[in-house]
C-alpha cells in the first residue's frame, strides 16, 4: 500500500509574492504517533504503511503532487504590529478537495526553519503537538469550526526550550491558512495588486456569494461572530488572538496556550505570555471586533481612494458587537434548555454566570448538571443556585423539550487542562495510552460514558494548571 494524497494546489498557483517555496527539513528518526483515519477518508487520502506515513508526515519525504511552501503574512501581536511574520515553523504541502467537496490545506507544523523563522528553530516539541491534536479534534466533536489533526510524528530529535524536549511534527488540516495578517502584509507594503489578488482568491475559496472587498469583510464578520460565541459557550480560551492567528475562514486556528475553564470566572487567563489579560475569556468578543477592524483597514487599501470604503467598512465592523451578542444569546439559551426567545432570557443567563463566578462553580459540570439534580452541588453555597433555579424552572416550563436541548448542547467531556498536562507528561515518558484515551473519549463529548467519568472531574488542589505555554 502506498500513501496517496490527491493534491490540487490553488495557493501555489498564486504569484511568488505570497510565499516562499520551501521543502520541510528532514528529521533523524520519525515514528508515527497517530493517524486520523476518519479525516483521511474525508480528504480522500489512501494511507500507506506506518513507516511510509512516518516519513511523509515528518517531512523526510515529499508526497507526489505536493508543492511545499511557507506562507507570508504579518500581524498585530498583543496589539503591536509586526510587519513581517509568516510560517516560521510550518510548510504547506498542498491542498485536497475532499469527498465532501470542501477544499482543505495540508500543512506540516514543526517542519524546520524557513525564511520567516527569525530567531526560531522551526521545530515543535511533543507537548504542544499532542495538545493541538487532542484539543482541535475535541473542538471538531463539539461542533465548533476548527483546524484538524491528520497525523502526529515523533522526530527522534531533541528540541530545546527551557531544556531538551522530544521533537514532534503535527500534520494540520484547515479550510485554508488565510489570516487577517495575510491581508495586512500586502496592505502594509502598499502592494495593491497582490491585495486585490488575495481578496479575489479568498472570495472564490470561501465566500462565493460575497461581492468585492466589503462583501468579504461582511462574510468574515458573520463567520467570526458565530465562532467566538461557540468558544464562549464551552468555556474555551484561545490565549493568543493576534491577527496572525485569526482565520478568515472562521475556523479556530493556532492552538498554542489554549485552555478550557474549570471554575467559571469571566477574567480567566491561562496563557503565560498574556500578562495583561488582553485575551482573557470575557475579552474575546471585543478582540474579535478589534481584529475585524484591522482586516477592514487592510481591505480598503485596494480602493483607488481608500476613503471610498471607509463608511461601509465602519458600518460592517460596528454591527459586529450586536451580532456577537445575538449568537452568544442563542448559544446560552440552548445551554439552559431554551429555544424560544423571551425578554428576560439575558438577565436569567447573566444572573447564573454571576453566581457561578461568585461560588466557584465548574463551568462545564454546572451546565451539564442542569439536566439532572446535581447542579447545586457545583456551588460552594448551593442556596445561590436554588434561588436562581426557581425562575429558571418557571421559564423552562414553557419549553417543549428542555432536557433534550441541554443534553445536546452541554458537553460532559472537555479537554481539561490537568488531564492534557498529565497526558503530555505520560507521552514524554513513552506512554501514549492517555493520549489515545483522551482522543477516544473526547470524540463523543455529549455522551455520559460512565466508564470514563473520572475525566469529568475538575482538578484537585495539586492538579490545577495555572499557566499554559506556546510551543515556540
Amino acid at each position: 500500500m502506498t500513501l496517496t494524497i490527491p493534491f490540487d494546489n490553488s495557493y501555489a498557483r498564486l504569484p511568488d509574492a505570497f510565499y516562499t517555496r520551501q521543502s520541510p527539513v528532514p528529521v533523524k528518526e520519525p515514528q508515527l504517533i497517530a493517524f486520523n483515519e476518519g479525516l483521511a477518508r474525508i480528504l480522500r487520502i489512501s494511507p500507506g504503511d506506518v513507516t511510509e506515513m512516518a516519513q511523509a508526515f515528518a517531512g523526510n519525504t515529499v508526497p507526489d503532487g505536493a508543492e511545499p511552501l511557507a506562507q507570508l503574512y504579518s500581524g498585530h501581536q498583543f496589539g503591536t504590529y509586526n510587519p513581517q511574520l509568516g510560517d516560521g515553523r510550518a510548510v504547506l504541502l498542498g491542498e485536497t478537495v475532499g469527498a465532501d467537496g470542501i477544499r482543505r490545506d495540508i500543512q506540516l507544523k514543526g517542519s524546520g526553519r524557513t525564511p520567516y523563522s527569525r530567531q526560531g528553530d522551526g521545530r515543535a516539541w511533543l507537548g504542544p503537538v499532542l495538545r493541538e491534536y487532542v484539543v482541535s479534534e475535541a473542538m471538531q466533536a463539539l461542533g465548533i469550526p476548527t483546524t484538524r489533526a491528520l497525523a502526529a510524528v515523533e522526530t527522534g530529535e531533541a528540541v530545546y526550550r527551557e531544556g531538551p524536549m522530544p521533537g514532534a511534527v503535527l500534520t494540520r488540516v484547515a479550510q485554508s491558512h488565510l489570516r487577517v495578517g495575510t491581508f495586512q502584509v500586502f496592505a502594509g507594503r502598499r502592494q495593491v495588486e497582490s491585495l486585490k489578488q488575495l481578496t479575489d482568491y479568498a472570495i472564490q475559496r470561501h465566500y462565493l456569494e460575497a461581492e468585492g472587498p466589503m462583501g468579504l469583510l461582511r462574510a468574515v464578520r458573520d463567520a467570526q461572530a458565530k465562532l467566538i460565541a461557540a468558544w464562549m459557550s464551552v468555556g474555551f480560551i484561545h490565549g493568543v488572538m493576534n491577527t496572525d492567528n485569526s482565520s478568515i475562514a472562521g475556523e479556530t486556528i493556532d492552538y498554542g496556550p489554549c485552555a478550557f475553564m474549570d471554575s467559571y470566572h469571566p477574567n480567566t487567563v491561562y496563557s503565560s505570555i498574556d500578562r495583561m489579560g488582553r485575551y482573557a475569556y470575557s475579552n474575546q468578543p471585543e478582540i474579535a471586533v478589534w481584529n475585524l477592524a484591522q482586516l477592514a483597514t487592510a481591505l480598503i487599501q485596494q480602493y483607488d481612494d481608500p476613503q471610498d470604503g471607509v463608511e461601509e467598512a465602519t458600518e460592517i465592523v460596528h454591527a459586529m458587537p450586536d451580532l456577537l451578542q445575538q449568537e452568544w444569546l442563542s448559544r446560552f439559551r440552548a445551554k439552559l434548555g431554551l429555544t424560544r426567545e423571551e425578554d428576560g432570557d439575558l438577565r436569567l443567563i447573566t444572573d447564573l454566570l454571576k453566581r457561578m463566578a461568585e461560588e466557584q462553580a465548574d463551568f462545564t459540570n454546572t451546565f451539564r448538571a442542569l439536566g439532572g439534580e446535581t447542579a447545586r452541588d457545583q456551588f460552594t453555597n448551593p442556596e445561590a443556585f436554588d434561588s436562581w433555579s426557581e425562575g429558571w424552572q418557571t421559564r423552562i416550563s414553557r419549553e417543549a423539550d428542555p432536557l433534550g436541548v441541554m443534553s445536546a448542547t452541554n458537553p460532559a467531556f472537555i479537554p481539561r487542562n490537568h488531564r492534557v498536562e498529565q497526558m503530555i507528561e505520560a507521552a514524554v515518558n513513552g506512554d501514549y495510552a492517555p493520549f489515545h484515551r483522551l482522543n477516544d473519549v473526547l470524540s463523543r463529548p455529549f455522551e455520559d460514558q460512565p466508564g470514563n467519568a473520572d475525566l469529568t472531574r475538575p482538578p484537585g488542589a495539586n492538579e490545577v494548571v495555572h499557566a499554559t505555554f506556546c510551543g515556540t
